[in-house]
This record gives C-alpha cells, sequence and structure tokens, in this order.
C-alpha cells in the first residue's frame, strides 16, 4: 500500500484531480520500502493518522498516477 502525496480525503477527489491533469505522485510511508514507479498499485487515504476510509488501484508511469479504478 501506498499514499498519494496529496493527501486527498476521498477516492472522488483522486480521480478528478488525476482527470484533471494533475501530476499525482506516490510515497510509501515510512520510507522502509521504495514507492514503485511503474505498473499498479494500491493507494489508501487519508493519509495516517486518519483512519483510511478508501481504496484505489492505481497504475503509475515514471511515479505520477495516470489511471484510477
Amino acid at each position: 500500500m501506498a499514499y498519494s502525496n496529496t493527501n486527498f480525503k476521498t477516492k472522488k477527489a483522486l480521480k478528478e484531480a488525476v482527470k484533471a491533469g494533475k501530476q499525482i505522485g506516490i510515497h510509501q510511508p515510512g520510507g522502509i520500502f521504495d514507492a514503485p514507479t511503474n505498473g499498479s498499485v494500491v493507494i489508501e487515504g487519508p493519509h495516517y493518522p486518519q483512519p483510511h476510509r478508501w481504496y484505489a488501484q492505481c497504475t503509475i508511469k515514471d511515479g505520477v498516477i495516470q489511471t484510477v479504478k
């Protein structure tokens, strides 16, 4: 699991930002593992310490989210 670099409160807000063409990267919380830069990844939100309320499968390219399911 990873987080988007922007702390979106809803999956809908993440989808709208990606659709609008915003360049949104991802990161692994705690920095223990490197975040993938290409392929498929699951994003969760909102960020800790808030309880996670949504999850999204995303496709990323060069570290930037391309699609959100």
